[in-house]
Order: C-alpha cells, then sequence, then structure tokens
C-alpha cells in the first residue's frame, strides 16, 4: 500500500485536484475561452489534433535528447579540462560564465540566422542551456574528492591516470549525476525557445501557430504534451542513475 500511494494515488490525487481546480475557474468565472480554455476543450484538441501534436512532438523530443546528449559530453570534457589542466581552466572560465551572463533569448535569433531554421539551431540552444550545469556539478564534485582517498592512492604509488579513474571519476559521479538531473530539467527550454523564434516543426512552433490564430486550446495540449515529456525524460534519467549509482544511496530515505 505504501508503494501505491507514493507512487500511484498521491499523483492522481494531485492530478484530479488540478483539473477540478482549472474546471472550477473556467466554468465559473468570466475568463473567456481564449484566455483560459477549460479543460474538455484542451482533450478534445488533443484528440482532434493528434496526428499534427505527435510528429512535432517527436522533433521536439530529437531536439532535446540530441541537445542532453552534446550537452552533457561537452560539459563532462569542459569539467575534466578545468580541474586537471589551469590553462585549459583559464581559457574555458570566461567562456562558462558568459555562456550564462548572456541571455538565451538573445542568442537565439543569432542561431537560427547561423544555423537555420532546421533541428541544428535548436539542439545547439539546448546545448546552450544544459552543459553549464553540467561543468559546474562534474568540476565540483572533482575538486571535492576525499583528500584521504588521494592520500592513500598515493602511497600506492598510483599515476595520476589511476588516481583520476579509481578515486576522482568515482568521487565526482554523485555530482556529476546532480547536475545532469538539473540538464535534464532543463533541457526542453532551449528547445522550445529555438522554436518559438523560429522553425517549420515542433511544439514550439505549434503554441506559436496556435497562439497567433487564437486556438488557445491547442497551445495548452502541446503544453500538456510537453510537460508530459519532460518529466517522463525526467523520471527515466534519475532511475538510470540511481542504478548507475548504486554505491552511492541516498542516504535521507526517499525513493
Amino acid at each position: 500500500m505504501s508503494v501505491f500511494m507514493t507512487h500511484f494515488f498521491r499523483p492522481l490525487v494531485t492530478i484530479f485536484v488540478f483539473l477540478a481546480a482549472w474546471w472550477a475557474v473556467t466554468n465559473f468565472t468570466s475568463l473567456p475561452p481564449y484566455m483560459l480554455p477549460d479543460p474538455v476543450s484542451v482533450a478534445e484538441a488533443l484528440y482532434t489534433q493528434s496526428g499534427l501534436l505527435f510528429w512535432n512532438t517527436l522533433t521536439t523530443l530529437g531536439e532535446i535528447l540530441l541537445g542532453l546528449l552534446f550537452g552533457t559530453i561537452l560539459g563532462a570534457v569542459s569539467a575534466l579540462g578545468i580541474v586537471f589542466s589551469p590553462v585549459l581552466q583559464r581559457w574555458l572560465m570566461p567562456v562558462l560564465v558568459l555562456s550564462q551572463a548572456i541571455p538565451v533569448f538573445a542568442l537565439a535569433p543569432l542561431l537560427v540566422l547561423w544555423f537555420g531554421f532546421g533541428m541544428s539551431s535548436k539542439v545547439i540552444m539546448a546545448v546552450l542551456v544544459i552543459f553549464f550545469p553540467v561543468t559546474a556539478s562534474f568540476a565540483d564534485g572533482l575538486r571535492r574528492t576525499e583528500l584521504g582517498w588521494l592520500d592513500l592512492a598515493r602511497t600506492m604509488n598510483a599515476t595520476p591516470w589511476s588516481m583520476m579513474r579509481h578515486v576522482r571519476l568515482p568521487a565526482g559521479l554523485p555530482a556529476f549525476a546532480s547536475g545532469l538531473r538539473v540538464a535534464t530539467a532543463v533541457a526542453p527550454i532551449g528547445a522550445i525557445i529555438g522554436e518559438w523564434v523560429g522553425a517549420s516543426a515542433g511544439l514550439g512552433y505549434v503554441m506559436i501557430n496556435a497562439n497567433a490564430r487564437i486556438e488557445t486550446d491547442t497551445m495548452f495540449a502541446a503544453l500538456f504534451i510537453l510537460s508530459v515529456v519532460a518529466i517522463a525524460l525526467y523520471v527515466v534519467v534519475d532511475r538510470v542513475l540511481r542504478r548507475m549509482l548504486y554505491w552511492a544511496p541516498d542516504t535521507t530515505g526517499g525513493h
């Protein structure tokens, strides 16, 4: 019963309360449908526009997954470079700071101009959003390796490569996992921003076109699918990381 309560019952109750409150607001207030459609209208849009939404969901999902892949690789390599090479640290740190100082909305039009309306500009936008949390978390984990472990490795005449492989990397993986979880949560932001600025497909493209036609129900349907995709992707990544890092359990008792 406790497993059912944790994984199914409580989320279902939360969703039911949210939908009930949404239905009440739309039916007992004077808000016009073009500002806030009721849940039934959104459900009808999900059904009638299912074909359009499906193919555009695949486009956005592809952008998110590619951005997450390349952003994670770039972030991990950058973290290793920052920690193990003072020269690379001096070159990479300004790039990291600059990537966060410039708003992504300001870069999106330039990326669309340079790389076109296709998938490339959206993937690059997702990479820009993703790689900083991965880099910062992984680099911090590598830096904070237990000194006793390093001293023990030195007494055993471990080479720098062996220390990195057998001591620093395992010590830094939990922090890397935390950064990857954050990156997974924000990955859809980069893709959607790129689609809002300029695209020929994707859920962001559907939202922009529906907004221009005041088809708010379709816009909410696309937003709903995006939310489901983002939550599902986060749950999958979190479960995979928990299984991979079984030797670093959650000591708070969470599941």
